[in-house]
């Protein structure tokens, strides 16, 4: 068999951006399957707003983000795999109660639109587009708040993200039952990604000072149109870098037309799903994954498609399953370093809109996904959590001297003790 040289598998987040997206950029407002079932969500009464350009501004906006965060990605070994809808649909429910410097920050490293309601409706619409039933693939989402129990969160928050982002609030017990409320989100995790998604949260994220946890869930699974057929699987080399080489199941299918696209840098192939909704692109350089760095932007990829014709391809791809998890928090962190830096600041943070004071603040984004390729065909999992705690400067301070304790008696000016005590037994 032939030897493989770098194919950009590792960029198999065009799956994720394509399979959330699908079908929905070119379609005109009629087109749209509105779901009767009770549980689709609230779309603007008003509808003041194309549905087509509501969505089309969230799909590019999710997509613009992808490949940001792939830009800081890159320069880590191994493979990466992410869902930027997952973690743009996450980021979008906290949006909806960021004001000031923290809501411009995330909207310009996220590309929201500046009305709000535009975002709010090409939500609602790609989230029932995505849940939509009688379909040749398993694709579906879910969104929902963890909210400590008694904290004085704004109910008209709670309302806007269940109406338009289908978020439904739990209240827990971060402060008193850490470890459970924990293992309860985790769980909820599981079960909306087919049990691919586990331990979502590790151990010491979430803490009693948590008081708000949201999570986005994404799930697909679909059959190639064409299938790889099995005995046409059998080892080869694969070019990991440095000429370094690696034996891998490499799939063949031969004599098929597909979607295709090459320049001198570079090769791109779809691969479509059954039902030929969703579909997987593989941008494969000629040598090495720099050769391919100027293509990867959204306007570019959007060009090379429109090139895209079909021809008769062999197709040679390898079998793999990994799984991905990244830490994003921080000021410092990844979503810090792409530009808002304050929605993770204990000190500046303000998502007011979800409290009406600004106590709260983000303490970590996690995200989490799971991708595996066969001769079958493909299954996908994703999921985000963004904890939220409040302020340590905004708690109530509780002084109780109840058990030994240590005092002095100074005088302030000087600093000088004049006394020195230590309480054991105070009726004594």
């Amino acid at each position: 068999m032939k030897n493989f040289k770098n194919p950009l598998i590792i960029f198999a987040l065009f799956l994720l951006v394509i399979f959330a997206t699908a079908g929905l950029t070119s379609c005109g407002d009629d087109d749209f399957e509105r779901s009767e079932d009770a549980s689709a969500l609230k779309v603007s009464q008003a509808r003041t707003f194309d549905s087509v350009l509501a969505v089309n501004s969230v799909v590019n906006s999710s997509n613009q983000f992808a490949f940001d965060l792939y830009s800081i990605l890159k320069g880590e070994e191994g493979n990466i795999f992410f869902s930027p809808y997952s973690l743009s649909t996450a980021m979008a429910m906290t949006y909806e109660g960021a004001r000031g410097q923290t809501a411009e920050e995330i909207r310009q490293v996220f590309y929201y639109p500046e009305d709000i309601q535009i975002l709010r409706q090409g939500y609602a619409e790609t989230i029932n587009q995505i849940n939509k039933k009688d379909k040749k693939y398993e694709l579906r989402t879910a969104n929902a708040l963890w909210a400590q129990k008694n904290f004085p969160f704004l109910p008209e928050y709670f309302k806007a993200v269940e109406n338009y982002y289908g978020g439904k609030v739990t209240n827990v017990d971060f402060a008193r039952d850490t470890e459970n409320s924990r293992l309860t989100i985790n769980k909820w995790v599981e079960e909306k990604t087919s049990n691919r998604i586990k331990d979502l949260i590790p151990q010491g994220v979430i803490t009693p000072l948590t008081r708000l946890v949201l999570t986005n869930a994404i799930y697909f699974k679909g059959n190639w149109e064409t299938q790889f057929p099995k005995q046409n699987t059998g080892e080869a080399d694969f070019t990991t870098g440095a000429d370094k080489k690696v034996r891998v199941p490499m799939m063949f299918i031969g004599g098929r037309k597909f979607n295709y696209t090459e320049n001198e840098f570079l090769q791109l192939l779809e691969l479509p799903y059954e039902g030929n909704e969703l579909a997987m692109l593989v941008l494969l350089p000629r040598h090495e994954l720099a050769e391919a760095e100027p293509y990867l932007k959204a306007d570019k990829i959007k060009e090379l498609m429109k090139d895209m014709r079909q021809e008769e391809v062999d197709v040679y791809l390898p079998r793999f399953k990994f799984e991905t998890k990244y830490l994003m928090g921080g000021e410092q962190g990844l979503l810090g370093r792409m530009g808002m830096p304050t929605a993770f600041s204990e000190m500046r943070a303000d998502f007011s809109g979800m409290t009406g004071k600004p106590d709260l603040y983000i303490t970590e984004v996690v995200h989490q996904a799971f991708v595996e390729v066969n001769e079958e065909g493909t299954e996908a999992a994703a999921a985000t959590g963004i904890i939220m705690g409040v302020k340590a400067v905004l708690i109530k301070k509780v002084f109780r001297a109840d058990h030994p304790f240590i005092f002095f008696i100074l005088e302030k000016r000087t600093g000088t003790i004049l006394f020195f005590g230590r309480v054991m037994e105070p009726t004594r």
